[in-house]
């Protein structure tokens, strides 16, 4: 273990020397920074937490050169446009964009990248990881790398269908309310104040107590419960549209309020909505999440990223982490998620230029 440390602290100074040769101050500075933490944490806690400092920085390295290659990779197969911008999008957008992807292929091609079915029992209770579960097995012997797969198309399918939903909803209600104004407006306004009034997770507890907790129950009561939020975005990016000279023009063309709607509001209001799809897809994502954690979401044996937490919780007693990987892939998902929207508020801003 001296060795290690010796070897440790040694090249961090010497990283932190060549940055400040070379006149690289981002580098310079978090080499620095990294030098500190690593020292105050070797003091207080051992030389044994440097192991888990160097582990998790070998993990955002790898992390960060995976980005760059993916972007890299991007940049040659894409047309010259979506090549231009993939050559402005940052790193943490590119590692949003990989996950997601990962996701994606993992919830499409979940049977054939699976070991074994869903419910499928093929070990003990609470199995080890081996040669033949990865991961371990479950409270009744089911393969976790099998389910956390199939857990990817239920839970992001889900909460996918559920987000389109809302928004569809929410936004055609809002422009609805945004161009027709008076008392339509008012209307729908004190009808979305009324439900946003009530504590969601609570609202929504209620509503699968009484009409159960389907898939289809729970697509739709999670989809009443944010459309709202959805209509005010569209309510309030829209009534800066609807009083544009050029669509006082069309409506004095005739045009009718559908043709308004379609053809002259909504392009204009796709670069807000678009950003709050993904934001909305990351908090539908954690509700569902939680409420198949607290048994009323996603029932089994359908697999379900919130419902294996709580399946496997017993476990953190014993000090393992298995019951943490599923809540590791939903945060995983999240933060990426959150790394495209931000780029994508960023492109859309125009602050790029």
């Amino acid at each position: 273990m001296l060795t290690f440390v010796i070897i440790y602290y040694a090249f961090l100074i010497l990283a932190c020397c060549v940055a400040a040769y070379y006149k690289y101050r981002t580098a310079l500075l978090l080499l620095f920074t990294l030098l500190c933490v690593s020292l105050i944490s070797g003091l207080l806690f051992g030389a044994e937490v440097l192991v888990n400092i160097t582990i998790c920085v070998a993990l955002l390295a790898a992390a960060a050169g995976l980005s760059y290659s993916f972007r890299e990779s991007l940049i040659q197969v894409l047309p010259p446009e979506g090549a231009k911008l993939m050559r402005t999008a940052p790193l943490t957008a590119s590692f949003g964009l990989l996950v997601i992807i990962a996701y994606v292929i993992a919830a499409v091609f979940a049977p054939l990248i699976a070991p074994f079915g869903e419910a499928e029992v093929v070990g003990g209770s609470f199995a080890p990881p081996d040669d033949v579960m990865l991961l371990g097995g479950d409270q009744l012997g089911r393969d976790l790398f099998s389910r956390l797969i199939y857990g990817a198309r239920n839970t992001v399918g889900i909460a996918l269908m559920t987000t389109a939903i809302a928004f569809i909803v929410g936004t055609l209600a809002g422009l609805v309310a945004a161009q027709m104004g008076g008392w339509v407006d008012q209307v729908l306004g004190r009808i979305v104040d009324t439900l946003m009034a009530i504590p969601q997770l609570i609202f929504a507890l209620l509503l699968l107590t009484i009409v159960g907790t389907s898939v289809l129950n729970l697509t739709l009561v999670i989809a009443l419960l944010y459309s709202p939020l959805i209509f005010r975005l569209a309510r309030a990016v829209a009534g800066n549209i609807v009083v544009m000279d050029y669509i006082e023009a069309a409506r004095l063309r005739g045009e009718s309020t559908w043709y308004l709607i379609t053809k002259e509001v909504l392009p204009n209001i796709t670069a807000p909505l678009a950003a709050e799809f993904g934001l909305r897809f990351c908090f539908v994502f954690l509700a569902i999440s939680a409420l198949s954690f607290l048994g009323l979401g996603i029932q089994p044996p359908t697999a379900d990223w919130g419902s294996m937490v709580r399946e496997n919780a017993t476990l953190i007693s014993f000090g393992e982490v298995t019951p943490l990987i599923p809540a590791a892939a939903i945060a995983l998902l999240t933060v990426a998620v959150n790394f495209v929207v931000d780029w994508m508020l960023h492109i859309s801003s125009g602050l790029k230029e």
